[in-house]
């Protein structure tokens, strides 16, 4: 028989490791939608998918560096059987907060929707080279 040291702690450990127990029955996609965030040349883009939300309950926002993707979902179904109706409303929300990698001019922020899909861009900010100046040291005597 071989022998097992006994840590009373490590099922513990395994159960904050894992990703899903906070929510295990509800999808992430339904809580946060995917966003895909890169750099071009002269742009940060934000992609969010987005099906199925009316564009118009979507804020977008960018300050102190940071991009702000906020919305509200509802969707109605509604069915008919023999003599009743049956009506169902799901209702849902979502924010997103991401760091952005660069400075952004927040002015010149636009964002379109497509297909599901909201698209934000963000200019960066044009970079000014300083000159170096030089200081001169004064001499206390």
């Amino acid at each position: 028989m071989a022998i097992i040291p006994w840590r009373p702690l490590f099922d513990l450990d395994r159960f904050w490791e894992d990703e899903d127990w906070l929510l295990p029955v509800i999808p992430k996609e339904k809580l946060f939608p995917a966003m895909d965030l890169y750099e071009t040349d002269k742009a940060v883009i934000a992609e969010v998918n987005a099906p199925g939300i009316d564009p118009k309950q979507i804020e977008v926002s960018v300050e102190n560096g940071m991009l702000r993707v906020a919305g509200k979902g509802e969707k109605k179904s509604e069915e008919k059987k023999k003599n009743y109706w049956r009506r169902e409303i799901s209702r849902s929300s979502f924010e997103r907060i991401v760091r952005l990698p660069v400075a952004v001019d927040e002015n010149k922020v636009k964002a379109t929707y497509e297909k599901g899909i909201l698209k934000i861009e963000m200019p960066k900010k044009a970079v000014s080279k300083s000159k170096a100046k030089k200081i001169k040291i004064n001499v206390v005597k």
